[in-house]
């Protein structure tokens, strides 16, 4: 598949101080791009009352992803308590 990063994901990626969840979403990264479907993506999600979004959980944090053909669109990298407020 075809990954898309937003301006959004880097810098809330920047904000993680935390190596080993930096770490874990480069790992993340790595299985979308080597995936050829979204069911080979571990912990992905659809996102109830949208068509295109899906997330990815990440211990407390969630990665905020549009389906958009055949390109994921890595949007958000926000806490738990923080992601639906801002994504979709």
């Amino acid at each position: 598949m075809e990954i898309l990063f937003e301006s959004r994901f880097q810098k809330d990626l920047k904000k993680i101080k935390d190596k080993k969840i930096r770490q874990k979403a480069k790992e993340v990264i790595l299985q979308c791009k080597q995936a050829g479907q979204l069911n080979e993506i571990n912990n992905l999600k659809k996102m109830q009352g949208y068509q295109t979004f899906y997330r990815i959980r990440l211990g407390d944090y969630r990665i905020g992803i549009e389906l958009s053909e055949n390109t994921l669109i890595f949007t958000r990298f926000l806490h738990r308590k923080e992601i639906y407020r801002f994504f979709p």
